[in-house]
């Protein structure tokens, strides 16, 4: 399934390194204030990038007038992983990393499935949607917060504690005696998890050879099935009455547990994955973000541990990567000051080309964080106005969630094969999830029966995921790797926000009329067609 390298990609240009030897020498030559500090002329650098090029397969940003020296590194990493190839360390982060997928979508679910029978144990006093508010919120400084702190001290760290955090936090929030303080703890959920959207695909994609680039994409099936484990959770703690109270009047802690063991369950699954995360794996710095902070001696090391424990060849010198000069702009001395927080925002609009890439990416999460949880905010009391006729059992309800989330499963595996088709690549395989998951909620106007329901929303289940997994994979894909964590993190941050604003709405529009699914509907429309313009294709190119 995955593309092949090009016939003059190969491995040997590093082991017999005349191309590097001829592009260093006239580099050097031409460029001799490069390491004093002095920018490289225009056509030096633009020599270089063509050498290099050449040489083998073609990095996405390559083109780019970004820092030469760091260019040049990317480059000759890029090789030395496509000499290594897959090895069982990357269907250990592939499994890893998308717990980490998982627990994403586990969480945000969490909230709504026991918003109701926790505000109903709390006496339904406070603010009713602000279980939702607090994960957003969360989430939404998670996201900001990790995503710049592994561009700062590294993906390694994060990516071992934020799992952490959540399963202590929602082991906790199910011991909460009123409404103010678990959405304490559900806020301090999204915390931890809005790093782990932001790290999972982050530390996966910077390990990965160019030709299982769309294996990312593939990895979102893991959202899917962690929506499913939420809805089988809830579907066995949520039903039992013995274990869920009917009414406020009569609502106590001790009838109504079920809520309370779904966070237990949840927070105990994801304590378990995080002790995995740290045991099995057991993470190194990935050799990209130790490029950009000059550790070129660490990178060697880390790609020949690698190559050794998997009897596969390795032919990078450190050598080779100090020959390429040093890299410039990517830290500044104090690593934690506003300055450095500056580089790597700066950093994600160096040239005119990647300013427009990002921010088509993040007006494009900001939409579908919208679209999505407005559509299912309002089908409800929509449907109701329409005379459907959805007055189903607790059993059955959450059967059909739990349908719903395994249907979402098998998007990003089709996602995954019809990105790596070199007609369609990331950009048109989003073109088409968004405009089919358009189509189904169009058709969601006709719906008038329970089975009807359950039909069209395993359908929206599946198709969205298409989009969706898509556009998790090409975020990272496409941004430069000093300051991949930062982008990453700032794109999860506009669905956040939407999210949050998706909440308010609820709470003040009219949920009864169509106008809303309409509006969901050109929002979907409109992702697809501006996927379809971004500016960079990651297919058959290297992430840089």
């Amino acid at each position: 399934m995955g593309y092949e390298t090009p016939s003059n990609s190969t491995s040997t240009s590093m082991s017999t390194p005349g191309w590097f030897t001829q592009a260093v020498e006239r580099r050097e030559e031409d460029s001799k204030g490069t390491l004093a500090g002095d920018a490289s002329p225009p056509v030096v650098q633009s020599k270089w990038r063509r050498l290099s090029s050449e040489a083998s397969g073609e990095d996405l940003l390559g083109l780019q007038d970004l820092d030469p020296a760091m260019n040049a590194k990317i480059h000759l990493v890029n090789n030395a992983i496509d000499e290594i190839g897959w090895t069982p360390y990357h269907t250990k982060l592939f499994f890893l990393n998308g717990f980490g997928y998982a627990v994403d979508s586990l969480i945000l679910l969490l909230q709504s499935v026991i918003a109701g029978p926790a505000y109903r144990e709390f006496g339904s006093r406070g603010y009713e949607k602000g279980l939702t508010i607090a994960v957003y919120s969360g989430m939404l400084t998670g996201a900001l917060f990790w995503g710049l702190g592994a561009d700062i001290v590294g993906r390694r760290h994060a990516f071992n504690f934020s799992l952490l955090i959540c399963s202590l936090s929602a082991i906790i929030a199910g011991g909460m005696p009123n409404w103010a303080s678990l959405g304490v703890f559900i806020a301090l959920i999204g915390f931890g998890g809005g790093g782990n959207l932001v790290l999972d695909t982050t530390v996966f994609l910077e390990y990965l050879p160019g030709s299982k680039q769309w294996v990312l994409t593939m990895m979102a099936a893991w959202w899917g099935f962690g929506q499913a484990i939420t809805g089988f959770i809830a579907w066995g703690f949520l039903v039992p009455e013995k274990w869920n109270c009917a009414s406020t009047e009569s609502c106590t802690k001790a009838n109504n547990m079920g809520w309370r063991y779904v966070m237990f369950t949840s927070g105990a699954l994801v304590f378990v994955l995080s002790i995995l995360r740290v045991v099995v794996i057991r993470l190194k710095e990935t050799p990209k973000y130790l490029l950009s902070i000059g550790k070129d001696a660490q990178v060697v090391e880390t790609l020949h541990h690698l190559a050794e424990k998997y009897s596969r060849p390795c032919s990078l010198t450190l050598n080779q990567l100090e020959a390429c000069g040093l890299v410039a702009g990517a830290h500044t001395k104090s690593r934690f000051s506003l300055e450095q927080t500056m580089v790597h925002l700066r950093g994600l609009f160096a040239t005119r080309k990647i300013a427009l890439s990002n921010l088509m990416i993040w007006l494009s999460w900001a939409m579908v964080g919208l679209a999505y949880p407005l559509f299912y905010v309002f089908l409800p009391s929509y449907l109701e106005a329409r005379g459907a006729k959805l007055d189903l059992p607790q059993f059955d309800i959450w059967r059909n969630y739990a349908l719903t989330n395994v249907s979402s499963i098998f998007g990003p595996l089709l996602a995954g094969w019809l990105c790596n088709l070199p007609l369609l690549g990331r950009r048109y395989t989003m073109l088409i999830g968004a405009i089919i998951t358009a189509l189904f909620f169009l058709g969601y106007t006709w719906v008038r029966t329970a089975a009807q329901d359950v039909g069209i929303s395993c359908a929206i289940g599946f198709s969205l995921n298409i989009y969706y997994g898509t556009l998790y994979a090409y975020t990272p894909e496409v941004l430069p790797s000093a300051h991949r964590a930062t982008g990453n993190g700032i794109a999860v941050a506009c669905n956040r926000i939407m999210g949050i604003m998706s909440a308010v709405i609820a709470t003040v529009a009219d949920t009864s009329t169509v106008v809303p699914i309409y509006i969901c509907v050109g929002l979907l429309a409109a992702m697809g067609i501006l996927a379809a313009l971004f500016p960079f294709e990651p297919y058959g190119r290297r992430s840089s």
